[in-house]
């Protein structure tokens, strides 16, 4: 694939000899032993922790859509470690999990074994690709050695009262007679059997999360992550001011009578609107906590058992989803809104969940969008109580006056009341006051129905899991059913291997005769006091282990702290290593994660702190998060085996090799932005490394000349300067543009003939070609590697006989890096996809027209103008703005 004549680099020898000759070095390998001898030496520390979202070791192995943020990551490592820092940059895995347990029921291998199987195929990849991970601190959550200490946390929340056994709504089959996590059901279907599946109370651990509910709110104001993340974990905590207003059920018309009738408490935000309410709506649950069916009109009673039935059979997860399209039911029954003394109908409807707010809200639809959408669906009255001040609303998107008559559109804005008039049941006129002031005024006149309140809609964190692999929970019952921790001493209470994996309706624990055994032995031993008090058999006769196992989440949310101190045996982690490392400095992670997993890990790093272990005042363990985009496959669909759109890295190493791969993959788009693979684009960067490649090793076998090509020495050192303020950007596609430009213009150069000591001489002095070799090497470390070793076997060559890898990243002339250059960016149907450099000298001289077709000729636009057969797709529209950008709209 390289020019015809020139030197070839061939990726099958190079990469596998560059790969054994660093773990032969242990390079960048038990990095925290070497900071702990630098800081006993008396050297000062730099360091930086580079964290990536713990992995789960799926038995199918990488697809080109993991290398994305490995490769990412590994760059910055690289380029840090170049720059000075002490760089800490672990891998471990998050190994406990349903996907192996089903794999277990499904063939009877135990999932230890094809966890193990599956990591040593993520581990032989990983290495492939050059990812510079400190393997000596690597961890799996698995083994008992890290799920000791994830029993310790357990305990440490038991005793501070954070830790607690509750009843709890899961997910049951009653074919399978077993417990279901929520991605086991489809379409309220069991994923093995397909019979319905129902809501069951069962008695669940707990973690207190909404413990530190307001300061997982403060948190988020000292962290540097993405603005919408921050917004998905404020509205997953949900902290909302309001007021908690009670509707009297209307007994005058009920076909049935009980000797206390319960009131409906809803929470609002916005009691300003409580003269347009027009329904009430309960949730399924709050309805039968109420036991309101015993009021339900006869006439009215099947549809809402029936509708019932339906709703306890459904996930949350499915009713959230179940917003965008609304079901519920008319109870018949009615309420008296306690200020305006109208009658108002009552409906059950699953979108509403019983544990948010009080399980109840009043539906006033001219202001709420999700209640006008209910109103217009039964057809119940929208009536405008609220308007803007300055007495217009958007109707179709376009300013409008307010129809106070006709309202066509909800607003959910503050502005001024209308139709609050209570004066005709004894009450006040609030027509004119603002919706603040109406707050405030409401919650005076009526203190017997209304309560100023906070509400959040966090829940503690259930933690209880009725599956095998997971880490067993550390505690065993008494005969009396009272629960006793697992000393320190006697963790990890071991996970038992005597288990049958086939669903029997009760946690596959139960099924093990060692875990009884074993109990019942280490109670007679540590618990003999109690025994012989209470009179129990001292043979441990009647206790029992707890059977369920805890939630994944457990595993992977304290991992970072533990990658600090893998191998201590006596603590979690050493204090200096946390005081040294924590907050992580840079996290990358998937967008799927965004709120579980980060709340929970903002959670214990808190609790922690406060515990003593933690020197980290603010609880926040990830000073700086991004999330990286999606790679998609070649007909721009979300990667699966069903599509048949896998790309297997394996694939295009062999072919390619790795530097290809993390290349492309890096030039494809902004790491954020979702990009479809492009075979054709993957060739096009296996040509520019070979260019490159060819390009150096051709000037190093040349006389080196007195100084390099003017042109030449100034497009580095721009480069240079680019690239070094790329990368810690994240642009690495826009740094990996700068230096295929670089090697487009030397190669134009060489073919030019230059006369005088450039004709038969390299054009770039050695120091300038070590500059470039040592740019390279973040980025595409096995060439760059090469091309060190080959600069090294010059004659009369003083270069340091060690790793590219090692050596100090290249200094640029500020001067010279200095060009007349104007950059405009280039959008592809909004999107930013390159960028296109121009000399202001040049710029008067071009047209538009000039400038859109050297717009299109910019190697990381083209991809986004052809289709998947790779011919050119219809630019609707080109737009320039001078100077400022160009837009292409397909």
């Amino acid at each position: 694939m390289s020019d015809q004549n020139t030197l070839s680099y061939n990726h099958l020898t190079a990469e596998p000899k560059w790969q054994a000759a660093w773990e032969k070095q242990g390079l960048f390998q038990d990095s925290l032993t070497k900071f702990q001898q630098k800081k006993e030496n008396g050297q000062t520390l730099n360091p930086l922790y580079l964290l990536f979202a713990f992995a789960y070791p799926s038995g199918v192995g990488l697809h080109v859509g993991h290398v994305e943020s490995k490769t990412a990551l590994d760059i910055l490592a690289r380029f840090n470690r170049m720059k000075g820092k002490d760089v800490f940059f672990p891998v471990g895995w998050d190994a406990f999990g349903l996907p192996a347990e089903n794999y277990a029921i499904k063939t009877g291998v135990p999932p230890v074994e094809t966890t193990q199987q599956a990591i040593t195929t993520f581990r032989r990849q990983i290495k492939r690709l050059g990812i510079s991970y400190d393997w000596a601190n690597e961890v799996a959550t698995c083994h008992p050695e890290y799920y000791r200490w994830t029993q310790w946390l357990f305990k440490q929340l038991y005793e501070q009262d954070l830790a607690y056994k509750n009843i709890g709504m899961v997910n049951w089959c009653p074919s399978c007679q077993t417990v279901l996590a929520n991605e086991q059901v489809v379409d309220g279907l069991c994923e093995r059997c397909d019979s319905e599946v129902e809501q069951k109370e069962l008695e669940q651990w707990y973690f207190k999360i909404t413990q530190y509910q307001d300061e997982l709110i403060e948190g988020l104001q000292t962290v540097d992550w993405p603005e919408p993340t921050k917004n998905q974990q404020l509205h997953w905590i949900g902290k909302s001011k309001g007021v908690e207003v009670s509707f009297n059920l209307n007994m005058a018309d009920a076909e049935k009578q009980i000797n206390n009738s319960p009131t409906v408490t809803c929470f609002t935000t916005r009691i300003d609107t409580i003269f347009g309410v027009s329904f009430v709506v309960i949730s399924p649950e709050k309805f039968e906590e109420l036991q309101l069916e015993k009021l339900v009109p006869n006439s009215n009673l099947p549809a809402v058992t029936g509708y019932l039935t339906q709703a306890f059979k459904k996930t949350e997860e499915e009713r959230r989803i179940g917003e965008k399209d609304k079901t519920g039911v008319d109870t018949g029954l009615t309420v008296i809104n306690p200020v305006s003394q109208e009658k108002i109908p009552v409906f059950i409807a699953d979108y509403v969940l019983g544990h948010v707010g009080t399980g109840i809200v009043m539906g006033v639809p001219a202001h709420d969008e999700r209640d006008w959408q209910f109103a217009l669906k039964f057809e119940l009255p929208i009536r405008p109580v609220v308007a803007p001040s300055d007495d217009q609303v958007l109707i179709n998107g376009k300013a409008c006056l307010y129809n106070h008559q006709q309202p066509q559109v909800c607003t959910s804005s503050y502005g001024v009341l209308i139709n609050s008039d209570a004066s005709l049941v004894g009450g006040k006129n609030y027509n004119g006051l603002t919706s603040q002031e109406a707050q405030q005024q409401l919650v005076a006149d009526f203190p017997e129905v209304m309560k100023a309140t906070t509400n959040y809609k966090l829940r503690d964190w259930l933690i209880s899991r009725q599956r095998y692999w997971g880490a067993p929970i550390p505690v065993i019952y008494d005969p009396a059913g009272q629960p006793h921790l697992i000393k320190d001493k006697d963790l990890p209470w071991l996970l038992p291997t005597d288990v049958d994996f086939k669903p029997t309706g009760e946690s596959p624990l139960k099924s093990s005769q060692e875990f009884l055994h074993r109990t019942r032995q280490y109670a007679a031993r540590e618990f003999a006091q109690l025994i012989k008090k209470q009179g129990w058999a001292e043979t441990g006769e009647g206790w029992l282990p707890e059977f369920d196992t805890m939630d994944t989440f457990v595993d992977s949310s304290w991992y970072y702290l533990r990658f600090l101190d893998a191998r201590n045996s006596d603590q979690f982690a050493r204090k200096d290593n946390l005081k040294r490392f924590m907050p992580v400095d840079f996290y990358l992670i998937g967008p799927e994660h965004i709120v579980l997993h980060l709340l929970y890990s903002r959670f214990f790093t808190k609790f922690l702190r406060d515990q003593g272990y933690l020197d980290l005042p603010s609880g926040e363990p990830f000073a700086k998060m991004r999330h990286q985009g999606m790679i998609l496959g070649p007909n721009h669909k979300k990667m699966s085996k069903s599509k048949g759109n896998v790309i297997n890295p394996d694939i295009i190493v062999e072919k390619y090799g790795a530097d290809t791969l993390r290349v492309y993959e890096m030039f494809m788009g902004p790491l954020e932005a979702d990009k479809p693979w492009d075979d054709r684009a993957v060739q096009g960067v296996f040509r520019f490394l070979h260019k490159l490649y060819d390009l150096i090793v051709t000037s190093l076998s040349l006389p080196e000349p007195k100084n390099s090509q003017p042109e030449l020495e100034q497009k580095l050192h721009a480069v240079i300067k680019k690239v070094s303020l790329d990368l810690p950007e994240y642009k690495f596609n826009t740094a990996i543009a700068s230096m295929m430009e670089l090697s487009n213009d030397w190669k134009k150069v060489r073919a030019e003939q230059h006369s005088g000591d450039y004709q038969h001489s390299a054009l770039l002095t050695r120091q300038d070609l070590h500059k470039l070799i040592k740019l390279l090497a973040p980025l595409a470390p096995f060439v760059a590697e090469e091309l060190w070793q080959i600069a090294q076997t010059e004659q009369n060559l003083k270069l340091d006989n060690s790793s590219i890898h090692l050596q100090t990243w290249p200094e640029y002339d500020e001067q010279l890096a200095q060009t007349d250059t104007i950059v405009i960016p280039i959008q592809v149907n909004g999107k930013l996809r390159g960028e296109l450099h121009i000399a202001s000298t040049e710029i008067e001289q071009l047209t538009e027209d000039d400038i859109f077709e050297l717009a299109k000729q910019v190697e990381s636009v083209k991809p986004w103008l052809l289709d998947d057969r790779g011919k050119n797709l219809t630019i609707k529209k080109e737009i320039y703005v001078p100077k400022k950008i160009v837009s292409l709209v397909i």
